[in-house]
């Protein structure tokens, strides 16, 4: 009686080991790899089209990740601020929608053209308050 083969065995001279598609074995989804990776297997069409050289040139670099701002306008800023004339807004953009009946002191990250404006309109100042 024939004894059983190793599946090892089995494979030997197969590319794949009975995954069939390359890709289909992998255990990462379907990204293919990180950076060069299958550049002679999988992804051989990619770079004899585009050329390793420039896919290199693609690779390069990050985008750091920018800063969003919470905001709030004028009108929400005067009904927070109704006892004192000072009010500290750290992490918000003021927007100009409304008007301020008086004046105030405003420390925030950052101001709109049209708020900047009703807040001088009105004998207040806007400080512009960065993130330490």
């Amino acid at each position: 009686m024939k004894r059983k083969e190793k599946r090892s065995r089995k494979y030997l001279g197969s590319r794949t080991w009975g995954a069939g598609n390359t890709k289909n074995r992998r255990g990462k989804g379907c990204r293919g790899g990180k950076g060069m990776a299958g550049s002679f297997k999988h992804r051989y069409t990619l770079i004899t089209a585009i050329g390793k050289e420039k896919i290199k040139k693609l690779k390069k670099g990050f985008v750091s990740k920018s800063k969003k701002l919470k905001f709030l306008n004028l009108f929400e800023v005067e009904k927070l601020a109704k006892e004192s004339n000072e009010i500290s807004l750290k992490g918000y953009k003021v927007l100009g929608n409304g008007e301020l009946k008086k004046p105030l002191t405003i420390y925030a990250s950052a101001f709109s053209k049209g708020a900047l404006e009703k807040i001088k309109k009105a004998g207040g100042k806007a400080i512009i308050k960065t993130e330490e």
